[in-house]
């Protein structure tokens, strides 16, 4: 197709933009936008549907900018088609309160997908778009009724194509054969330490081809828009493959510093963003100024995506009448909402129930739930056997070519390839339509720290099914005995971190993990049996803590997570039989959780008046939050059964009861005794 004045209007109209908010800031990277404008141009106007009067329609094809630093473009792009990001908005480009944040946020900026930034985050989570599109096609497609058939467009640069997070979400998508993926290089060859010759010279192209992905290249991506949009043509017609499309551009394309490191990651200086704007055709004196008939050209593209979504209203609707039970439960997914009844299937223990591990119960609430949950997709990072994650009946989400599953398959392979693993899951609950979970060792939820943080950043619901949790896996020795990880992401806001003790408590956090819609969830399990708890029950649990065991005239609290926590029981009954000592005992299996309850509830568990010990096989980091004095693990673990080490670390009823009495003795003289809870700032938080 032929372009003519108005497109390059367009595409500087982008460039300037990104000149004018850079420079009003102070700060930004205006050299991406102004080299990506071109290939974003003829993307959003001849190859992506979507409508900015509902950010949310479920058909909408998805964009993705990994390399989030150059969100101006995306900035850009948004107030010109008409999203509700106002020409205010991008003059506030990096100010304290504005829609148009230093990195893309999804739940800021209407119309941005996911929250990218940390480079490669971006590519993975299109990948999980992808999946999902895949996944939710095949559910609901039927003859007639292409509800679902959208695309994934990411676009990436150097510094994405160099985290490894990228590469594995990368091999993924390949195997997965996602041909609904199409991937868009900014060739640029400028990183932050300048030409990429020093530190990346691989061929990506073939990498990407090793990975089993299609690739092309646009040798022009400065002013070659025929062959970009063909190149995008191509790509879409690719169905068993992802595309990859290498495209050279010029970064900071205009600038006197154009196709060096000095346009990257700073404003331009105003003479040259005077002569940018002049070459074109600009008023250097004008800022932010957007010809009115860019706005129209992008109207138009607005608008045929706003009748493209009636169009599918209208097929929804017909579609209600031929797959009524389908119809609901697609519009139910899109409300956010969870089947009817999907609690009471929820199992429940009593004491006398035999101990099991909680990795097994974990299981158990799996198997329960996965029929009555639809929308919950699975998998483990090559652990499936030790993480129990897979139902017992089923059908792995595969191309079908292979004969392995198909794509209304609901567990997932990933492969050990947990960071990537956890960055596909946030594009999957991104996609709106799939509750994700995934497991692999605690310790090794570790390597996904990175998605993790942006899960909770993103108010995403995804949910860690992180199994080994301690000195408890025994044999396998301290590189896979986690002892800082739960302090880790304790630390982390919004983000709910679950070590249950028993059968009650592991159906809690899942629970509370499930109506939690904008909060991930890690639910540490063990490998070892744990008995189930005499005071347990899902009411007391799903608040984050509770007494476990009560008793009046008490002279400590006990207070645990886990698998210590049916140890510390044993130790309250070793101190009453041996030492006349009264003990009460407290599980405290969340502590986000636990903290959102009102004060009045805290101080029934934790009151004032006595003192507290804290026991847990992690480290004792945190601890004093809730807590007089602390039993932790401020060491590495040791490889060996689990209950001699165990015994080593004296995590046993004779240990807790040493450190109940040494409690009780130091605290003793100590008028008033205060709850930790009691504190100086508690009103203001």
């Amino acid at each position: 197709m032929a372009y003519g004045d108005i497109d390059q209007l367009a595409i500087n109209t982008i460039r300037v933009l990104a000149i004018d908010a850079t420079s009003k800031a102070n700060s930004g990277h205006p050299g991406a936008p102004m080299g990506l404008a071109p290939v974003s141009h003829v993307l959003f106007n001849k190859h992506m549907t979507f409508n900015p009067a509902n950010p949310k329609w479920v058909n909408r094809d998805r964009f993705v900018l990994s390399n989030g630093h150059g969100c101006m473009l995306q900035y850009a792009l948004l107030h010109l088609f008409g999203y509700k990001v106002t020409l205010d908005d991008l003059k506030s480009f990096r100010q304290l309160g504005s829609i148009t944040p230093g990195h893309p946020e999804a739940h800021d900026t209407p119309g941005v997908e996911v929250t990218t930034g940390p480079l490669g985050q971006g590519f993975a989570n299109a990948v999980g778009l992808a999946i999902a599109e895949k996944h939710t096609a095949a559910v609901f497609n039927k003859p007639g009724y292409e509800l679902i058939d959208n695309y994934t467009f990411v676009i990436f640069g150097d510094g994405c194509a160099m985290e490894g997070v990228a590469s594995e979400a990368a091999s993924q998508a390949g195997h997965l054969q996602l041909g609904n993926l199409i991937a868009i290089y900014d060739d640029n060859k400028i990183s932050i330490d300048g030409d990429t010759a020093c530190a990346f010279t691989e061929d990506v192209l073939k990498r990407f081809e090793a990975y089993g992905w299609h690739t092309l290249e646009v040798k022009d991506g400065d002013h070659d828009l025929g062959a970009i949009e063909q190149a995008i043509a191509i790509a879409k017609g690719v169905k068993d493959k992802p595309t990859v499309i290498k495209l050279t551009t010029t970064i900071g394309y205009g600038s006197k510093l154009a196709g060096t490191g000095g346009v990257h990651g700073s404003p331009l200086k105003a003479d040259d963003a005077a002569q940018v704007k002049e070459k074109f055709g600009f008023d250097p004196t004008k800022s932010f100024d957007v010809p009115q008939q860019v706005y129209d050209l992008y109207a138009k593209t607005a608008a045929r995506g706003a009748t493209a979504e009636e169009s599918w209203n209208q097929l929804f609707t017909k579609y209600k009448g031929e797959y009524p039970e389908l119809h609901a439960d697609l519009a139910r997914r899109l409300a956010g909402q969870l089947p009817e009844g999907w609690q009471k299937h929820l199992p429940e223990y009593k004491p006398t129930d035999p101990a099991i591990a909680s990795r097994t119960l974990s299981q158990t609430v799996l198997n329960k739930l996965i029929d009555v949950i639809p929308e919950l997709i699975g998998g483990s990072a090559d652990l499936t056997g030790s993480n129990l994650t897979r139902a017992k009946n089923a059908v792995d989400f595969q191309p079908p070519s292979t004969g392995l599953g198909d794509w209304t398959g609901r567990y997932l392979r990933y492969g050990v390839r947990e960071h990537g693993m956890g960055a596909i899951m946030n594009g999957l609950a991104a996609y709106g339509t799939i509750i994700p979970y995934s497991g692999t060792f605690l310790n090794f939820v570790s390597y996904a720290a990175g998605a993790v943080r942006l899960s909770a950043l993103s108010h995403h619901q995804v949910i860690w099914v992180a199994t080994h949790d301690s000195i408890g896996l025994g044999e396998d020795g301290p590189t896979h005995q986690p002892v800082e990880t739960l302090a880790h992401f304790r630390a982390l806001p919004n983000c709910m971190v679950w070590r249950p003790a028993d059968g009650n408590e592991t159906s809690a956090a899942y629970y509370i993990a499930l109506v939690s819609r904008h909060t991930p969830s890690i639910i540490a399990l063990s490998r070892q049996n744990l008995p189930q708890l005499e005071g347990s029950t899902i009411e007391k649990a799903i608040k984050g803590g509770y007494v476990c065991v009560e008793a009046e005239n008490a002279s400590v609290t006990l207070i645990s997570t886990g698998s210590e926590v049916g140890i510390a029981v044993d130790a309250a009954k070793n101190l009453k039989e041996k030492h006349n000592v009264v003990a009460r005992v407290v599980s405290l299996p969340c502590w986000e959780v636990f903290d959102s309850q009102p004060k009045e509830y805290k101080l029934s568990v934790l009151p004032d008046g006595i003192p507290s010990l804290s026991i847990e096989v992690m480290t004792t980091l945190g601890w004093e939050k809730y807590s007089h004095e602390q039993f932790g693990l401020n060491r590495f673990g040791a490889s060996g059964p689990y209950k001699e080490v165990y015994n080593r670390f004296e995590f046993n009823a004779e240990g807790i009861t040493k450190r109940a009495l040494a409690t009780i003795d130091f605290w003793k003289d100590v008028k008033p005794i205060r709850s930790p809870i009691n504190r100086a700032f508690q009103q203001l938080i």
